[in-house]
């Protein structure tokens, strides 16, 4: 078999030549394999002669059979030879196939990039300092004593603020014709939480109980209703009542009757501690995904459109998981949103277009150090993933071959170390 290749960026075109000998041997394989499969009345399976068999199936089942056969064999033998790894599947272009023959086969395929590495040791980004305010430790006390706050009626004449409730009635149109779900009695309306449309609650702030106003608004370009996205709306609103949310006092008998610590001294401190530990972390994350996204700028490549529309598919089936997980459908979720697949699809395609060129990157630096994995390598990360699922090692071994993972599994492997190449050396 004579192999060429002719590389254009990340497409490809393989031609391939294979002797008759060859060829013919295809053929009998071919034969064999629809004689061991079919039942031919007189004959047992397998030994039935080629004439009978072209008279039943016809000698073009036979030639398709053939072809995939050598055609199959000499993809893979050829991929080998040239050290390629596709990423799409073989077109074949053209082709020569016949008994008696020499085979000439034209391939194109689209293969995994070719990465030029750029820096990726002695990097040097910003690491941002870790600080928790004593203002930021409050603000989450705070969201503690929201929580349990009580919604009172506010005093008669009390003009609304953000952060009250405005219980109101409200009438929608557009262009003077009512809307489905325009329309709604006594809603406890929490002004500033942007629950409604833009630009709604701020024209409630200044009214007060008995008050009716005009609320006028535009609905977003992207609004889930495709039929009034985009348009101008006027809302008919009279503020039945206004409440306002009574908030406990913090003191120390309070702490100890809705907490673990005693003092309301202990609870801040505890509160700092955890907060400090947790900005710390994201910190470190950050600091680790700039000098990763460094390494990745530093390299030069292209790539390929299959993998980003392959790796969109992918998140895709998490997202449809993950909604199946909290009992609703990715097509649930398209109808409550107004998106189509089309849309879903273009909102992952720049995560998509990172995550790949990530990958790569990563990969290329795992073959350039010659990084391996090792079965300790292995263990550790399934001995992690079943501590946090609640399973044995061995539960999630068969698990993930079953489900065909262990490949991905190794692949993460490597790249988490190949990362680790990067970061320990930066400066």
């Amino acid at each position: 078999m004579n192999v060429s290749v002719e590389r254009v960026v990340n497409d490809a075109t393989l031609k391939i030549t294979l002797p008759a000998e060859e060829v013919n041997k295809g053929f009998k394989k071919a034969i064999s394999k629809i004689a061991n499969s079919v039942n031919i009345p007189g004959f047992r399976k397998g030994k039935a002669p080629r004439n009978i068999i072209e008279m039943h199936y016809g000698k073009d089942a036979i030639k398709q059979e053939a072809f995939e056969i050598v055609a199959n064999d000499c993809y893979t033998k050829a991929l080998d030879q040239e050290s390629l790894i596709p990423v799409s599947d073989p077109k074949v272009e053209e082709s020569v196939f016949e008994e008696n023959k020499d085979m000439e086969l034209t391939i194109k395929v689209t293969l995994k990039p070719e990465i030029e590495l750029g820096e990726y040791k002695g990097l040097s980004v910003e690491k941002k300092e870790a600080v928790v305010e004593d203002a930021d430790v409050d603000a989450a006390v705070e969201e503690l004593r929201s929580r349990q706050a009580k919604m009172v009626i506010a005093e008669e004449g009390t003009i609304i603020e953000k952060g009250d409730f405005a219980i109101i009635d409200f009438a929608g149109t557009v262009d003077g014709e009512a809307f489905s779900g325009g329309e709604g009695k006594g809603y406890p309306l929490e002004v500033g939480s942007n629950s409604f449309i833009p630009g709604f609650e701020d024209q409630l702030v200044g009214l007060k109980k008995g008050d009716a106003t005009d609320v006028e608004v535009t609905f977003p370009e992207d609004y889930f209703v495709k039929e009034l996205a985009g348009k101008e709306a006027v809302f008919k609103v009279n503020v039945q009542d206004v409440k306002r949310k009574e908030l406990p006092e913090l003191n120390d008998e309070y702490v100890a009757a809705n907490s673990e610590y005693k003092t309301v001294a202990e609870l801040k401190a505890s509160y700092k501690e955890r907060m400090q530990q947790n900005a710390e972390n994201n910190a470190k994350v950050e600091y680790e995904k700039a000098l990763i996204d460094a390494a990745v700028a530093n390299a030069k490549f292209e790539v390929p459109e299959i993998m980003v529309e392959d790796r969109i598919s992918q998140m895709v089936d998490e997202m449809r998981m993950s909604l199946e997980s909290r009992k609703m459908t990715l097509e649930m979720y398209m109808q409550y949103t107004g998106m189509d697949m089309a849309k879903i699809r273009e909102n992952q395609r720049a995560t998509a277009a990172e995550n790949v060129k990530t990958d790569l990157v990563l990969d290329a630096i795992a073959k350039a150090e010659n990084i391996q994995v090792s079965m300790e390598d292995v263990d550790a990360e399934l001995s992690a993933i079943a501590a946090q699922h609640g399973a044995t090692l061995d539960e999630v071994k068969n698990i993930i071959k079953s489900n065909g993972n262990m490949g991905l599994l190794l692949a993460n492997i490597l790249r988490r170390k190949a990362a680790h190449v990067v970061i320990d050396n930066a400066k």
